[in-house]
């Protein structure tokens, strides 16, 4: 474990502390800032929301984008415009970070749980077939689930570390049973299957900003569509739905602060300008660790799967002996190199021990030996 100690400190060219991912801040963030300082619109009204909505639109290949407080307000809004309600049911992974589900309960639904695949860590396209054909019939152009008589109504596939899952052969399986799909790519900016950008297959697909993400402003989030109609309705929600006038205050419904300030905006608009050189050193440093380990017996790097283009936002590898995995973390760690294990299933959590599960024999295996290594951008 030495050896993988001494090749981490060589990439980065340090014998202190390695964190597992920290920001690169090497652009215009500081220029952008000021500006925006300057103008004093700082909240959520200001030039640089606007400007990182259609870039990052532009970016991603969708026709909307609505920029939020934060992933999971953005994954909140889309299952609230995907017509989830209360004891409504959602679909979902259960080796996923717990925002995925977080939003679901928020609305008061219950998730399902079906099995990952191995090879890309993401929703199987197989479990999910094989649960809606043994527990589920349609009446009324409605998914029902024969178990709980609930519908289930959005299907909410995550694309793990940045790797996208098979995101074309679920997108079928939902349109032939009448499920909304959600795409949780709060990981995988930058990431394509098939030459298409992950997060716009289905009806709506939700990004995350969080600080340790492959472009950051902190926090910060944005929902992704090409509906116009709930766009509009998207951005109406994450801002109080206030009705628009020039001085009064007048809000017809219910509804969710969640607009992005204007200054996480002025990060996000310098640091998508720097994304493909982000993702350009991701996927050299994938092919680094690609050769270090491609002898070791005993770990598997992680590689992207059959048809994806991978922005390798963490970097994973799989320790096949149980036993030896946390052998790693704890040599590793203890030597200043910051890893993690994976995330424990959500099926495990008090809070979604109840939730409905097909086999997970595959999530079980990754959650026992995945660890993510070091990640940040060399520069």
């Amino acid at each position: 474990m030495q050896k993988v100690v001494d090749f981490i400190q060589n990439i980065y060219n340090t014998k202190e502390f390695i964190p597992l991912h920290e920001p690169r801040f090497i652009g215009n963030e500081k220029k952008y800032l000021n500006d925006c300082i300057d103008s004093t619109f700082v909240s959520s009204v200001g030039k640089y929301v606007d400007m990182f909505e259609e870039q990052f639109a532009e970016t991603v290949g969708s026709k909307y984008a609505i920029a939020t407080v934060n992933g999971t307000a953005a994954l909140h809004i889309a299952l609230i415009l995907s017509d989830v309600t209360a004891d409504d049911e959602v679909i979902t992974q259960p080796l996923t970070f717990i925002a995925t589900c977080n939003a679901i309960e928020y609305i008061g639904a219950k998730s399902i749980f079906v099995d990952v695949d191995l090879d890309t860590m993401g929703l199987s396209p197989k479990s999910l077939k094989e649960f809606l054909e043994q527990n589920c019939e349609i009446i009324n152009n409605q998914c029902i689930n024969k178990t709980t008589k609930k519908i289930i109504k959005a299907c909410v596939p995550m694309h793990t570390f940045g790797h996208s899952c098979k995101i074309d052969d679920i997108k079928n399986i939902c349109e032939n049973w009448h499920i909304t799909l959600v795409e949780d790519s709060a990981e995988s900016l930058g990431t394509t299957y098939n030459g298409k950008h992950t997060g716009t297959f289905g009806k709506f697909g939700a990004f995350s900003f969080n600080g340790n993400k492959i472009i950051t402003s902190g926090g910060g989030g944005v929902i992704v569509t090409d509906d116009e109609i709930l766009a509009k309705r998207a951005k109406y929600l994450t801002t109080t739905a206030k009705v628009p006038h020039k001085w009064e205050y007048v809000h017809d419904e219910i509804a969710y602060n969640y607009r992005m300030p204007n200054l996480n905006a002025a990060l996000l608009v310098a640091q998508l300008e720097q994304l493909d050189g982000f993702i350009k050193s991701k996927r050299e440093l994938a092919f680094q660790y690609t050769e270090f380990f491609k002898d070791d017996t005993n770990i598997d790097f992680v590689k992207e799967p059959k048809d994806s283009k991978s922005n390798y936002w963490l970097q994973a590898v799989i320790v096949k002996d149980v036993k030896k995995r946390d052998e790693f973390l704890d040599y590793t760690n203890k030597n200043g190199i910051m890893t993690r294990p994976i995330w424990k299933l959500m099926n495990e959590l008090d809070m979604f021990k109840d939730c409905q599960c097909t086999d997970l024999t595959n999530a079980k295996y990754l959650e026992q030996r995945v660890v993510n290594i070091t990640s940040s951008v060399v520069v």
